[in-house]
């Protein structure tokens, strides 16, 4: 799975954009954002990353990115999708 999947995912599933950033961080969103070591997904609070994973490869970082965000639809909205096996 590549970030461009994931977008186009969450966007099929009409996630709001004002949840997540992908490509980079936002305050007050949670971020997967490919850095020189490899990739990372955090929340970004005001100016500070918090909670930040690390992870090797794109395919794991997009999976944690995807659990994180339905994670926080369910506890905002209630709803949330499937998990893909």
């Amino acid at each position: 799975m590549t970030g461009k999947e994931v977008q186009a995912f969450l966007k099929e599933h009409l996630v709001p954009k004002k949840l997540y950033k992908i490509g980079g961080s936002h305050k007050n969103r949670i971020c997967l954002e490919q850095t020189e070591k490899g990739w990372e997904v955090f929340f970004r609070d005001k100016k500070e990353k918090v909670g930040t994973l690390f992870f090797r490869d794109e395919a794991s970082a997009c999976q944690c990115f995807m659990e994180e965000v339905r994670k926080i639809m369910v506890s905002l909205y209630g709803i949330t999708w499937v998990p893909s096996v």
